[in-house]
């Protein structure tokens, strides 16, 4: 299992590498002027030269790569061309809203995907399967940005029983302390017990929440139905039933435990795939997340931002992918 970990990790290292390798070409050949940008729009031709030999710009594309690299070593990400503040810096005032939506969405994802695609495969080729599939498979084709503006349409424009967007209604934070220990609204104002702080923020991530967690819910389902199909056919399962087992353990208990390995490693990556998703669902909800901060960096041509979102979308992505190799190695019908 050591060997194979590590394996793993020189392995996700390499990928890494190629993203930063990649994303950096790719940012300088996009036609801008850095220098311009960090001085501001008023500099003279004197303050931008300044400015190109502080950024490094003057040396060779390759030369600003290794000393861009180096830096990277040290955890540190650049600055930003807009604010002048570290990229680090202002990526951890924009993770916890992002993480609050992704954890809400994997949540969702695990309470109703799991059990849909358990009854879905129990009452094979029935109404419940039906529904269940149609569903599913519309979870996973539908455009996020479709069913963001359609959820706002019918719950805040026609019902008005949801707010449009952002993490917490003007008036509650004017007129309240919003509690700041971990930066997730939710489970800050839960330990906290401000229960008024707690109703807004829910009833602010419930839309998107709901859109972002659409499309693990789908996959969730159609893995866990493939799976216990598979499995709900094996000589144990039909042994369980003879001996008289009742149905929800058989189900629950048996074949559910030997499906968790591909279902858990489905789970585990589309965790990444929310982290992505969220970018999209931010800009229509007005959500103060990494999406919300990238959008900016990309209008503005801050490449710096660009590549520290990328860096960091990468790191997560890998880490998640490894986290799914274990779990699949903790199987012992799986050879390393």
């Amino acid at each position: 299992m050591r060997k194979y970990i590590i394996k793993r990790l020189l392995l996700g290292f390499i990928v890494l590498m190629g993203v930063v390798f990649v994303t950096f070409f790719l940012t300088r050949v996009i036609p801008s002027d850095p220098a311009a940008k960090w001085v501001g729009p008023r500099a003279t031709a004197v303050q931008i030269e300044a400015a190109t030999i502080e950024l490094g710009l003057d040396k060779p594309l390759f030369f600003q790569f290794f000393n861009y690299v180096s830096h990277l070593a040290k955890g540190d990400l650049g600055r930003s061309l807009r604010s002048h503040q570290p990229i680090s810096q202002e990526l951890l005032e924009f993770i916890p809203a992002t993480a609050e939506l992704v954890f809400i969405a994997t949540l969702l994802a695990i309470i109703i995907g799991i059990p849909m695609g358990i009854y879905s495969a129990k009452y094979k080729n029935k109404g419940i399967d039906h529904v269940s599939r149609l569903f599913s498979v519309g979870a996973v084709s539908l455009p996020t940005f479709w069913v963001a503006l359609f959820l706002q349409l019918i719950f805040y424009n026609w019902m008005e029983i949801l707010p449009l967007g952002s993490r917490l209604s003007t008036q509650i934070s004017i007129l309240y302390d919003v509690p700041d220990i971990t930066g997730l609204i939710i489970f800050d104002s839960l330990i906290t017990g401000n229960w008024i702080i707690l109703k807004d923020a829910v009833l602010h991530i419930i839309l998107p929440g709901i859109t972002v967690a659409l499309f693990p819910i789908g996959l969730v389902a159609r893995m866990t139905r493939s799976a216990l199909l598979e499995i709900l056919g094996e000589e144990y399962i039909l042994s369980a039933r003879s001996y008289g087992l009742k149905e929800s353990i058989v189900l629950w208990k048996y074949a559910l435990k030997n499906s968790m390995g591909p279902t858990s490693t489905v789970v585990t990556l589309s965790i990444g795939y929310t982290l992505m998703n969220t970018f999209l669902v931010e800009s229509i909800f007005s959500w103060p997340g990494i999406g919300r901060y990238i959008s900016g960096a990309v209008i503005g041509l801050d490449y710096p931002a660009i590549m520290g979102v990328t860096i960091f979308s990468a790191v997560s992505y890998l880490f998640l992918n490894l986290i799914a190799d274990i779990i699949i190695a903790l199987d012992p019908r799986i050879r390393l």
